[in-house]
């Protein structure tokens, strides 16, 4: 008698697949999560971050190879935007100031009021209000990372979540921060969190102080102070702030990164330190800024355990010439603590000056009250900020990122 074998049943059918697909599983070679990978950026106001985001454009006006391929890493790929727009949108500003007088408006002011006086209002509004728009659509078109997190501390702007603009001095800046995680993306592997702390008008010497430097020393008109220990106390303040900041972050990975894999764990891959305007003006300060910048960095790996972390120091540019930033004795401490320390030591240093934004310096200084329409199209602070200039920060947070991947390199060798 011929046997018939029983049909197999959906449910049956369903285990075979199940079974099947765990034989595969197991066969198969495990691929493991990439680490986490951490850089942390610190410094005071130029790290904070002071350009708002429709500067970026700025970039448009030069036809250097490097800022076309900055336009691709930031600007969205389908954007409208171009260096036509950009040059209309200078010419309607230069237009609307002839017509107002500037920021002031001191030619609509200085009219009787009448028809006349009425229809040029409306007109400059309608000028005003094109004006924004453009600068919305600049925002509108950068670029919102989904591999790159970060959690930052820009003085009370702090936020968490996606790296874009807005993490910078507000909701609507950037600082090297933006194009610095998108720029480092590009040369390493797996998901990457950026850790910002920042706060404007601090110096290394008190602010920042790291523990080696050892006791602050008072001026005369401290040891005058009837707040001699409120000062003592406060030597070092925004170093202790930092560190407790950091340690919040890594103790919460899993609420910074969603690709955080607590078995693959972190790395932290890197620190990037732009600072030094507020450790100028005081021959103690920019005297030992060399000692007090091996001292932080010589800390701050051993309070992270990362004797090898590597380093990148921005130097001081906001005397924007080679010949200005020379004379700076804080620039001049920089560049040398960097030399010291070596890039067989994993430091390195990165000029800021050469990353300035001469185009939007030469609408500067044409006198940017009385340019102020065509001038905001291209900046949006003042020079020690390096005129709030989009161009300038996207510039040198790719800057900083080619450094540090030339560090990470180098050890690996």
């Amino acid at each position: 008698m011929k046997q018939t074998l029983p049909r197999p049943t959906l449910t049956n059918l369903v285990r075979i697949v199940r079974a099947a697909a765990v034989a595969s599983l197991m066969t198969m070679p495990s691929i493991a999560a990439e680490p986490l990978k951490v850089f942390i950026l610190a410094g005071q106001s130029n790290m904070v971050g002071h350009a708002r985001a429709h500067t970026i454009a700025t970039l448009y006006a030069s036809d250097r190879p490097r800022d076309k391929e900055l336009l691709q890493l930031v600007i969205q790929s389908d954007s409208n935007l171009s260096k036509g727009i950009l040059e209309e949108q200078l010419a309607r500003g230069r237009e609307l100031d002839q017509l107002t007088g500037g920021i002031s408006n001191s030619k609509i002011k200085a009219m009787e009021d009448g028809p006349e006086k009425t229809a040029l209002q409306a007109e400059s509004k309608e000028f005003k209000d094109a004006h924004e728009a453009y600068k919305k659509s600049v925002a509108s078109a950068c670029v919102v990372s989904d591999r790159v997190f970060i959690n930052s501390i820009a003085d009370g702007n702090k936020r968490a979540g996606k790296l874009g603009i807005g993490y910078g001095g507000a909701r609507d800046k950037i600082g090297p921060e933006y194009a610095f995680g998108l720029s480092i993306a590009n040369k390493v592997d797996g998901p990457i969190l950026l850790i910002k702390t920042s706060w404007g008008g601090k110096s290394l010497n008190y602010n920042f102080r790291p523990p080696s430097a050892g006791a602050y020393t008072l001026n005369e008109k401290e040891q005058a102070s009837d707040k001699v220990d409120e000062i003592k106390g406060n030597a070092g303040l925004n170093y202790r702030m930092m560190n407790e900041a950091i340690r919040k972050v890594l103790d919460n990975l899993a609420e910074n990164h969603p690709a955080y894999d607590a078995d693959a764990g972190y790395k932290i891959s890197g620190f990037v330190w732009f600072q030094g305007f507020n450790d100028q003006f005081s021959p103690e300060f920019r005297d030992n800024y060399k000692d007090n910048m091996i001292a932080f960095i010589n800390d701050v790996r051993k309070e992270y355990k990362t004797p090898e972390m590597p380093f990148v120091i921005g130097v001081l540019g906001t005397g924007v010439t080679a010949e200005k930033v020379a004379e700076n004795q804080v620039s001049v401490g920089q560049r040398e603590a960097a030399k010291a320390m070596g890039a067989e030591n994993y430091v390195s240093s990165v000029e800021s000056y050469t990353e300035y934004s001469q185009f939007s310096n030469n609408i500067f200084q044409k006198g940017w009250p009385e340019h102020y329409h065509e001038w905001d199209t291209v900046g949006s602070d003042r020079p020690y900020h390096y005129l709030g200039s989009g161009a300038f920060f996207v510039r040198l947070g790719d800057a900083f990122a080619n450094s540090m991947a030339e560090l990470i390199a180098t050890q690996g060798k």
